[in-house]
């Protein structure tokens, strides 16, 4: 060989040429200043689909655990002269409770709007009682007004603090969709079906409103749930600061997106924008509101967003609410004059007589807060065994739902042929190799985001028309595969040139030439505005086998992942029209949660069904996965091979294939 070829393995000359990939640069985090894109109507229609599922997927309801009774206690009751509160607590899943207080209306005829009350992070929860904002003040006002309101616990506040701590959650927890931002939400909605099963409630008129993180629960409550009508998020919603708790971030939830467009799902839906000029939300006359209003103007609707700013700190103090009880006037009550509801004086109950367990004991078999992993993780499972297909019309449903659920997990861009670059770098190594085979160095992107993925083309020669392409993955990278010596490809590759395939070997994110960018993962909830390394080596893999999928000049993609690189490839494959998937399963535990801590800390990813998921998404096409030991598990995917009649075209090893049976299969499949 020449001695240039010892370099083959790098797509440029030299090292200040290398890939600048934008994904490695500063990492996004909830302080980042957001511009909303000028979305049409068609593009609004498609990102609030897919945002819909993100946020379902970010709190762990995907797949929905299969439904149980509420168990509701309503006691306690306080009669007033024209409202009464009670107690209540009840069970979103067995064992995990939510707590708070039901106002009604008293001497009115019903049945009545029903509200539900998430509080935010006041210093006595859903007891907080001071100029600057009083939960039960509002409570009571919109019972005097003709509501039934009901005040609920965040987790770890008042009576749920004898459950969980505030703070609850991890890495652990995430692999599994559990977070505390997940489990408010289960308790909002399932306070609407506690509200629901209520014979003064009509069902057509139910709201929420929140201040501060209760103003966070209301927008991701109206965004999942059609069931809220009318909403009023207060002093949250911003392009600049997007929540700054643990309750407010899940994972996987802003990829792509901020509050803005959370907040505009509620569209054409009736919203009321509350703002103060002392905290974040001092722009949103000018920027917030326009951005939203945007998206109603699609509906025609821009009559059902309004904004009011209130000049005074962080805050639902009574001008606030005022504004509040405007807004749900005039939608709710059909208010000629939505601004005579002024807020009127109240006396709030004493706290043991508004605490829920002040002179009961939690049920005996209330969860304590290290069992709540286990008990959710035993629901995700049934969830997804439940979905297992056992004919093709159930496959279809399962990868609509399962599929689309790995697909966020993932945070994965499926992008078309039309929207991936593919170009030949200036600088880049000389395309001829010797006289049985050429080798073009390229580079693969997509349109607008900035990514690069260094990559070597490998032809046979003479070439023979629409030769096949095998996508070859290595976890250190492309020049694995290539003698750094001689500059020869390896024999896998060669064998499959003689076979009439032209190889593509790439660096995915992080590996190889494409770099080691540093990136601190595990600080400031970086995985709610960020995907992690292992989602973005899965896109990279996705990417180049979408790049030459349904190209005039390409029979079929085929894919190879070597070590680690068969995990990222199995996980990627069912998004493409891959025909024939080889997977080194690396003996990987997917049992094990530390396993994926350790290799794959990718969150949400247990939830939907991990590998399981994966390979189902691949069938009926041909699937190898060898190297699998005595610890990868492939039930599932044997069993949903069988159950479509496709079980020839699955092959599962325990031992390494050698790369001469790993060429036989693919030329012969």
């Amino acid at each position: 060989m020449a001695e240039q070829h010892h370099e083959l393995a790098h797509v440029f000359t030299e090292a200040s040429q290398g890939v600048n990939d934008a994904r490695g640069g500063t990492s996004r985090d909830l302080n980042t200043p957001y511009t909303f894109p000028g979305y049409t109507k068609a593009e609004w229609t498609e990102k609030a689909a897919a945002l819909r599922q993100q946020i379902r997927v970010a709190n762990g309801l995907v797949p929905i655990h299969e439904p149980t009774p509420l168990n509701a206690e309503i006691f306690g009751k306080i009669e007033r002269e024209d409202y009464s509160v009670e107690k209540v607590y009840f069970e979103p899943f067995p064992g995990f409770f939510t707590t708070g207080n039901l106002y009604r209306p008293l001497g009115k005829s019903g049945p009545f709007p029903g509200i539900v009350s998430p509080h935010g992070h006041w210093g006595r929860g859903r007891l907080e009682n001071i100029e600057r904002g009083s939960i039960p003040g509002r409570c009571i006002n919109f019972a005097k007004q003709g509501y039934v309101i009901f005040a609920y616990d965040m987790i770890g506040y008042n009576d749920s603090g004898k459950q969980l701590d505030h703070n609850y959650g991890g890495a652990r927890e995430d692999l599994w969709g559990l977070s505390a931002m997940g489990l408010q939400l289960q308790n909002s909605m399932r306070s609407i079906d506690f509200l629901e099963r209520l014979s003064d409630v009509d069902n057509e008129r139910i709201g929420c409103t929140g201040a501060s993180g209760g103003g966070t629960q209301t927008f991701i409550l109206t965004a999942v749930d059609e069931r809220i009508k009318v909403s009023a998020p207060v002093n949250m919603i911003s392009a600049t600061m997007q929540g700054g708790c643990i309750c407010e971030n899940a994972p996987n939830l802003r990829l792509d997106a901020s509050n803005l467009e959370i907040g505009a799902l509620m569209a054409p839906r009736p919203l009321l924008l509350v703002s103060a000029t002392g905290d974040w939300t001092v722009k949103t006359p000018t920027v917030e509101y326009p951005a939203i209003r945007s998206i109603y103007a699609h509906f025609d609707a821009e009559d059902k967003v309004h904004q009011v700013q209130v000049d005074a700190e962080h805050n639902y103090n009574k001008e606030s609410r005022e504004a509040v009880y405007a807004w749900f006037a005039k939608w709710f009550l059909g208010a000629e004059d939505a601004s005579a509801f002024k807020e009127v004086a109240f006396e709030v109950e004493p706290d043991e007589d508004l605490l829920v367990f002040s002179e009961r004991e939690l049920p005996a078999h209330a969860l304590k807060q290290e069992a709540f992993l286990p008990a959710w993780r035993n629901r995700s499972q049934a969830a997804t065994e439940k979905r297992k297909p056992t004919n093709a019309a159930e496959l279809q449903a399962f990868n609509e739902e399962l599929g689309s659920g790995l697909q966020r997990a993932l945070g994965l861009n499926l992008p078309k042929i039309t929207d991936i670059t593919l170009v030949e770098p200036e600088g880049a190594f000389p395309t001829t190799y010797q006289t049985n085979l050429s080798a073009k160095h390229l580079v693969i992107g997509r349109k607008g985001i900035g990514d690069a993925i260094p990559a070597i083309l490998f032809s046979p020669e003479p070439q023979v028309g629409h030769d096949p392409i095998v996508l070859i993955v290595h976890p250190e990278g492309k020049e694995k595969l290539i003698d750094p010596e001689t500059g020869d490809p390896s024999p896998l590759i060669t064998d499959l040139l003689s076979a009439d395939r032209r190889v593509l070997l790439i660096d995915v994110f992080g590996t190889g030439e494409h770099g080691d960018y540093e990136r601190s993962e595990d600080t400031g909830y970086f995985t709610t505005y960020n995907r992690t390394t292992a989602a973005l080596r899965v896109q990279d893999i996705v990417t180049a086998l979408r790049c030459f999928t349904g190209r005039g000049d390409v029979s079929e993609v085929n894919l190879i992942g070597i070590g680690e690189a068969g995990l990222w490839g199995l996980l990627a494959s069912g998004f493409t029209d891959v025909k024939n998937v080889v997977v080194d399963a690396a003996e990987f535990d997917n049992s094990n949660d530390t396993a994926f801590l350790e290799t794959l800390p990718i969150p949400n990813i247990r939830q939907v069904g991990d590998f399981q998921t994966a390979g189902t998404l691949i069938a009926p096409r041909s699937l190898i996965i060898h190297n699998t030991g005595n610890a990868f598990g492939t039930a599932q995917i044997t069993e949903v091979y069988g159950n479509i009649g496709a079980s020839q075209h699955l092959f599962v090893g325990k031992d390494k294939l050698p790369d001469e049976e790993i060429v036989g299969r693919i030329t012969t499949a």
